[in-house]
């Protein structure tokens, strides 16, 4: 567990990342964390599968420049945006990590998240945790459109 501001839950997630030896998968909100992207840039470019589905407001004006989404994409990570039905938003905010792991809470990958807000991210164990999680990633996964212009 991990509880923000007081805690380091950007490095405990960025720890778990570097830790990674099969796969990471990640669903995200809010997603501007240039430390948990260069994690997840690094965990690629050492034979790691690396998925990324993101929310549609990640590519809104206002936030485009400060978004992970496009610098990843950049950098060969296969970056989706979530269309959830009716207009909603992708709220998830979630990595599984080697089909063993599930990090979620409420903590968004941002700075705010880190230094000002009031968060929390849990690290859960096991295989079936992260198969329930992994089945519901490629359901958002099947549902999101490709990010335009890697």
């Amino acid at each position: 567990m991990c509880f923000t501001p007081d805690q380091d839950c950007s490095g405990l997630v960025v720890h778990e990342i570097d830790g990674a030896r099969r796969q990471v998968l990640v669903q995200a909100y809010s997603f501007t964390s240039r430390a948990i992207g260069d994690a997840l840039a690094a965990a690629a470019q050492r034979g790691v599968d690396v998925r990324v589905v993101v929310d549609g407001s990640e590519l809104q004006d206002g936030r485009r420049g400060d978004s992970q989404a496009p610098w990843l994409a950049r950098h060969g990570v296969p970056v989706l945006i979530d269309t959830p039905p009716d207009g909603g938003i992708a709220h998830s905010k979630v990595l599984i990590i080697d089909d063993r792991e599930v990090i979620t809470g409420s903590f968004n990958f941002t700075w705010a998240a880190q230094h000002r807000n009031a968060e929390n991210l849990v690290v859960i164990e096991g295989a079936d945790v992260a198969r329930a999680y992994a089945e519901n990633f490629g359901n958002r996964e099947r549902r999101s459109r490709p990010l335009a212009g890697r």
